[in-house]
């Protein structure tokens, strides 16, 4: 049998080393003839976002053989899966990785995975772990197939933890199934053994609100009150989801009831309803967006409850998305009569909406004080992109360029979304040597290019030469006639003695 595994490898090997060379990509230049409508592509694999490509990572051999052995056996019965693989691969001691990789390469087996889980179960060599079993949840939740979710918790009971608990809630809640979450909070310790206590509570009212689903989470916090009595954290999330959903009222009749029971409103609810009248009014009334927001801070105030970073940012947020940037800087500079200093989101949220009010070199400025504050860390790729995407929107290309070599001088990896971003600006404004020579730099990096077609900007195209004047049509006797009364007309008047001014006495 190990014959067999070692023949796979290495036509897996075979196979991936002449892959590999197909991708050799030769250098090219583009003259600017043809640069206008061809150049550089890019392949756009699936990846988290990020302006960099990521290092490829060979995935190990035997989680590949493992996927091919599923995806191959996607139509048989999970039984013969699980004897195969332990004709095949008995050799093998399973970890978590091998598990993790296995599942990632296997995106289309479907519930042959099961067969694959009943292989892992009876293996004498390993032991089911609550990440494991996270694993196969969040497997089956992105394929919605629940029925195979509860086979897996079935399997692993006294064995699921946290995580699987939380992989399972929220699986359930982004398929838009918020009954079946509190109906399996109700039975989840008989059936799965996970502890119904407050820190699983709050977990799972967190979910519920996060995805727009407050009502449901209240219902359940009021059912099991006798149970579970909730504390300020739970009141304080559910007031946020009433905001999430824009929910104002239901927001404040919450707010009310808790302080009815002896609760104080904490900053985070005041912060979520601060937010949610932002929201609200620059939606409906933009110009009554800060009257309204002082009422919110009045209560505040009144309720001894300081405003925090967070309440600034909520204000600062709202009040660029209304492009008031001026009013964000103003209250900027008045965070310290507070006691409050900005943090990161503060700091991007404020560059990119100078860099929007073309304010460019207060934008550069910000960045420099963003540093200073010690946030520097927090200019990565995707930060210096968005910057990018923004200077490229207004057409400053050459301050975009500036900011690129900022970007590469604090460390940022160009990647290909970047490039590709800068050079089909310049080809759109017909300046082919700029974008040649962002090409070559790429290639020189190491960063993957070929040639795609960019699209000109209209203004930049030669505008063809106008045709020559065309012949004129021969007059038909109706407007030879009409023109010569337009003539005899303008002759009879020629003759009439206009009327002189009137002086002034």
């Amino acid at each position: 049998m190990p014959s067999l595994q070692l023949g796979r490898v290495l036509r897996y090997c075979l196979l991936s080393s002449s892959s590999s060379s197909s991708w050799l990509i030769r250098p090219n230049t583009f003259s600017s003839r043809l640069a206008t409508t061809y150049f550089p592509k890019f392949q756009f694999l699936s990846r988290p976002f990020s302006s960099q490509e990521p290092q490829s990572q060979d995935p190990d051999p035997v989680a590949l053989s493992i996927s091919t052995e599923l995806l191959q056996s996607s139509n048989t019965d999970t039984l013969s899966v699980s004897e195969r693989l332990h004709l095949n691969f008995s050799h093998i001691t399973p970890t978590s990785s091998l598990i993790l990789q296995t599942l990632n390469l296997s995106p289309d087996a479907g519930r042959t995975v099961l067969g694959f889980h009943h292989w892992l179960v009876s293996s004498a060599d390993f032991k089911h772990t609550d990440d494991t079993l996270s694993f196969f949840i969040d497997y089956f939740g992105r394929r919605k197939d629940f029925k195979a979710t509860d086979e897996i918790l079935a399997a692993g009971k006294g064995v699921a933890g946290d995580r699987t608990l939380e992989s399972v809630i929220d699986r359930l809640v982004r398929a838009g199934r918020p009954t079946q979450v509190v109906g399996f909070f109700e039975r989840m310790e008989r059936e799965y053994g996970f502890k119904r206590d407050k820190n699983s509570l709050k977990m799972v009212v967190e979910k519920l609100c996060e995805n727009g689903y407050a009502n449901y989470a209240e219902k359940m916090v009021k059912n099991l009150a006798n149970e579970i009595f909730p504390d300020e954290v739970i009141c304080d999330l559910l007031i946020k989801g009433c905001c999430v959903d824009g929910k104002l009222e239901e927001a404040k009749r919450l707010a009310g009831e808790m302080y009815r029971g002896g609760f104080e409103i904490g900053i985070m609810s005041y912060n979520a309803i601060l937010d949610c009248v932002c929201k609200l009014c620059r939606q409906k009334d933009p110009f009554r967006l800060q009257s309204e927001a002082e009422k919110v801070l009045v209560d505040m105030e009144t309720d001894g409850v300081p405003r925090n970073v967070e309440t600034f940012n909520v204000l600062i947020s709202n009040l660029c998305k209304l492009r008031k940037t001026e009013d964000a800087m103003n209250l900027f500079y008045r965070m310290g009569e507070w006691g409050c200093h900005p943090n990161e989101t503060t700091f991007l949220v404020l560059i990119r909406s100078l860099y929007q009010a073309a304010r460019v070199a207060e934008g550069d400025e910000m960045i420099d004080r963003m540093k200073s504050a010690g946030y520097g860390e927090k200019l990565d790729k995707k930060a210096y992109y968005g910057f990018l995407k923004i200077l490229c929107g207004i057409e400053r290309l050459e301050h975009a360029m500036t900011v690129f070599k900022k970007m590469k001088d604090d460390g940022c990896e160009a990647g290909i979304k970047t490039y590709d971003l800068l050079m089909g600006k310049w080809c759109s404004l017909k300046r082919i040597d700029k974008a040649n020579a962002l090409f070559n730099e790429a290639l020189k990096n190491g960063v993957p290019v070929t040639p795609k077609e960019y699209r000109v900007d209209p203004r930049f195209l030669k505008k063809p030469k106008a045709d020559e004047k065309k012949e004129k049509k021969r007059e038909t006797l109706p407007e030879k006639m009409a023109r010569k009364r337009r003539r005899l007309k303008q002759i009879r008047l020629s003759f009439v003695k206009k009327p002189q001014k009137r002086r002034a006495i």
